[in-house]
């Protein structure tokens, strides 16, 4: 990737999946901008991007007037803003939609009066397909999202695909599965088991996997995900608009939490049954059919699950006090 003279515009870049992406931009030649608002919960942490030479603006993306300038030079945005926990939706459904859909909707409205057509890659959500009817799930599975965050974000996607039928953006949609790495967040409550097993294992403690463990997935590292943002950027006009982006591995929740705990150097887990309030928005085994993207853009997943979490393990080692203070 050369991504010299790249003018990237990079939203939630504070959080996990956005700072990994600017980092990586950067170190590519981009002149990058991040745009947080750093809402409580949603995972923002200024050390993720500490000296690196990319600018921080401080806003609400739902408030594009405050930064104007930066939205009318920019060659490309990666849209990463909002909410990601699916129980939390439950719990506030309106900061939800807030978050999810309405500041989605003034930001792109911003963007198609200022930079009229300009590239936008959107992070979206294999929660929108709901509880498979088939695996692997593909582009073409139907969408029925169990819960208010699944909801949102198939609204925003639909935002991002009207204007991109109407010529008013250019925007590609990726529909992630479970990443994970360094930089996530592990004290946000809510953000995905894998932030939880990872916080559970560097404190030492012994993992619970709710129900039997036989629910699959198939755990994306985050440097494969984010050369994925970087492919989608470079996709020609007129192609596909939506594509799924997963992993080859597809294992259960507990295999997934015997390697962790193996690799932590803590006790085996154990299964525990599932709380109600998780239970209803379960969606049972989940695995992705990836290979319209691969097609596309010639992407491949390259790190195994077992070496991608021993590097986030090392990583948070070596970083614990920004991401997990002995006071927490």
């Amino acid at each position: 990737m050369n991504a010299t003279g790249w003018r990237a515009l990079v939203t939630g870049g504070l959080g996990f999946i956005g700072s990994n992406l600017a980092r990586r931009l950067s170190e590519a030649g981009a002149d990058v901008t991040v745009v947080d608002s750093c809402v409580a919960g949603c995972g923002a942490n200024p050390y993720n991007l500490s000296g690196v030479p990319v600018r921080v603006l401080r806003h609400d993306i739902g408030q594009p007037q405050n930064f104007r300038d930066t939205i009318e030079n920019a060659d490309v945005i990666f849209n990463l803003a909002g909410e990601v926990s699916h129980l939390d939706s439950m719990l506030r459904p309106e900061r939800d939609l807030e978050l999810n859909a309405a500041t989605q909707l003034r930001f792109l409205d911003a963007c198609t009066r200022w930079r009229r057509g300009v590239r936008i890659v959107y992070a979206s959500t294999r929660q929108v397909y709901g509880v498979p009817q088939y695996l692997p799930v593909d582009e073409r599975h139907p969408i029925n999202p169990v819960d208010f965050n699944g909801v949102h974000k198939y609204a925003a996607t639909q935002y991002h695909q009207m204007l991109t039928r109407t010529g008013d953006l250019d925007a590609i949609v990726l529909r992630l599965t479970n990443v994970f790495g360094p930089r996530m967040s592990l004290l946000a409550k809510n953000q995905g088991f894998l932030g939880v097993f990872t916080r559970k294992v560097l404190l030492g403690e012994t993992l619970k996997v709710f129900g039997d463990g036989s629910q699959l997935r198939d755990p994306l590292y985050i440097d494969d995900c984010v050369e994925a943002f970087v492919k989608a950027a470079e996709i020609p006009k007129g192609t596909d608009r939506t594509f799924n982006i997963g992993a080859p591995e597809h294992l259960d929740l507990g295999q997934i939490a015997v390697a962790v705990s193996r690799i932590a150097g803590v006790p085996e887990p154990g299964c525990i049954p599932f709380p109600p309030d998780l239970k209803a928005i379960d969606i049972g085994s989940y695995f992705t059919d990836y290979r319209l993207f691969a097609n596309a853009t010639g992407w491949r997943p390259r790190v195994t699950f077992e070496d991608g979490f021993r590097r986030t393990v090392d990583f948070f080692r070596r970083n614990r006090e920004h991401y997990l203070p002995v006071c927490s």
